[in-house]
């Protein structure tokens, strides 16, 4: 079902959105789709209005940085109850410009998430109505997953990097 579903919403997405689709796998049998960030907002409003896709119901939203470390990604879990299916859409942007649309105009269960990955990540979510930290505190001038610190503390005299094979 899941090749068949990853099809299905493949052929449609480049019906429609042709160009703006870079990539459609199936990964641990999960249709994945990542989509160019200027089309994100139209993708998702398609994926959520269409008739028989009908994708309405916003599962999660969070953020993720890659593995270079220079682009941060948006990822979107959707689920059409009537028929079980889920999919998720990802998208990705250069750290030093990390804004995306909004989409709590299409779910406003969105509102919640896009904060919290804003108050971690730092992504931008142009157009929300209330995009301030969520569960950090507002004088923090950092975002907590970004890999931009070292993991050890840098002060610490105890430690020999050679107990760590460096």
């Amino acid at each position: 079902m899941s090749q068949e579903l990853l099809d299905k919403v493949n052929q449609k997405l480049h019906e429609h959105f042709h160009g703006s689709i870079e990539q459609a796998e199936l990964l641990y049998d999960y249709p994945v789709f990542t989509v160019n960030k200027e089309k994100i907002h139209d993708v998702l409003k398609f994926l959520k209005e269409d008739a028989d896709l009908n994708f309405h119901f916003l599962t999660d939203l969070t953020g993720m940085q890659t593995a270079d470390e220079k682009h941060l990604g948006a990822i979107y879990h959707l689920h059409n109850m009537q028929k079980n299916t889920r999919i998720r859409v990802k998208t990705f942007f250069p750290m030093i410009h990390p804004e995306i649309p909004t989409a709590t105009d299409l779910w406003p269960a969105a509102n919640w998430m896009e904060r919290e990955t804003y108050d971690f990540y730092g992504i931008k979510f142009v157009g929300h109505p209330n995009l301030v930290r969520i569960l950090n505190v507002d004088e923090m001038d950092i975002f907590p997953l970004r890999k931009e610190y070292p993991l050890e503390d840098q002060t610490r005299q105890d430690k020999s990097d050679k107990m760590f094979g460096r």
